[in-house]
């Protein structure tokens, strides 16, 4: 086939989780409390971030970007569980095509804003006189672009291969595979030589300092696991027939979403702060609102 992709599809079927009633709907509930914790977690660490002028900071501005995670569950997990109850489980191929895109771009773009983020902690320990220097606004919004841009070329690279191949041959399998799984696996690699650095650094002080940046340092590596471990298993797993790579699927896109704020913002002082204090606000004003004006008290 020359010239771009002759197939003719409409749609695709989509495989079950489950065939049976009780585990749907435990599946239900088990992705609608992640989701929704997901989601309102990763919007409250955005609204303190731009909230708080002391969190406007290289570090939280770069922890607000990262929220963007919760895109990747807002994807594809209301249509999963949409189709949990639904007997015919399908998915155009403009939707398929759709949520590739998004999915791909954002996680692109998270990858690199994680390697952003090594190096912000990397500049926090090693040069800290020159931290507010290196890493100014200007620095972080620049990163933030080329992260988006990356995601984005990322992305359409993993379309090309789609749109110009044949569907259901191993040459699209290889190649989508070489795209995703090495880069994740190279870029993972990357990342925990680079946290393994930072923690030898660490290791040569020994004060209160160290011990946060310790703590900060631990809780990237845990995220950078968290997040690149079932993307290399799913893409370089060698055994395809088994199906690990559903269960990795969800994983990835519920879990690591709702494990990030609680990583990074819930093991943070400032960020705890934060959170309560837009809490009781939210609830001060939901009161107020609810109390009889003076006016109307009067005219009882």
């Amino acid at each position: 086939m020359n010239g771009g992709n002759h197939s003719v599809v409409s749609e695709f079927f989509l495989l079950e989780l489950t065939s049976s009633r009780d585990i749907q709907i435990f599946l239900f509930l088990f992705f609608a409390v992640f989701y929704v914790a997901s989601l309102l977690g990763n919007i409250l660490i955005m609204l303190s971030v731009i909230s708080d002028h002391h969190l406007h900071f290289p570090m939280y501005f770069l922890l607000a970007n990262l929220s963007i995670d919760t895109g990747v569950s807002s994807i594809a997990t209301p249509k999963m569980i949409y189709d949990l109850f639904r007997k015919h489980k399908v998915i155009s191929l403009k939707g398929c095509i759709t949520q590739m895109f998004f999915i791909h771009t954002v996680g692109g773009t998270e990858l690199v804003l994680l390697i952003v983020m090594a190096y912000d902690q990397y500049i926090a320990i090693c040069k800290p006189l020159y931290y507010l220097n290196i890493m100014s606004l200007r620095m972080c919004t620049s990163f933030t672009a080329v992260a988006w841009t990356i995601g984005l070329i990322h992305s359409v690279a993993q379309l090309a291969f789609v749109i110009n191949l044949p569907f259901y041959t191993y040459r699209l399998e290889f190649l989508f595979t070489a795209n995703s799984g090495f880069i994740a696996m190279g870029t993972f690699f990357i990342l925990i030589v680079s946290c393994i650095f930072i923690l030898v650094t660490v290791h040569k002080h020994s004060s209160a300092g160290s011990s946060k940046a310790l703590s900060t340092i631990t809780a990237h590596i845990i995220v950078v696991v968290f997040f690149f471990g079932p993307c290399i298993i799913v893409y370089m797993w060698p055994f395809p027939t088994l199906p690990i790579d559903k269960v990795l699927a969800i994983f990835d896109a519920l879990i690591t979403p709702f494990m990030n704020p609680v990583i990074y913002t819930f093991r943070n002082k400032d960020m705890k702060v934060t959170m309560r204090r837009l809490f009781l606000k939210a609830l001060s004003i939901r009161q107020s609102s609810f109390m009889p004006s003076p006016r109307n008290s009067d005219s009882s």
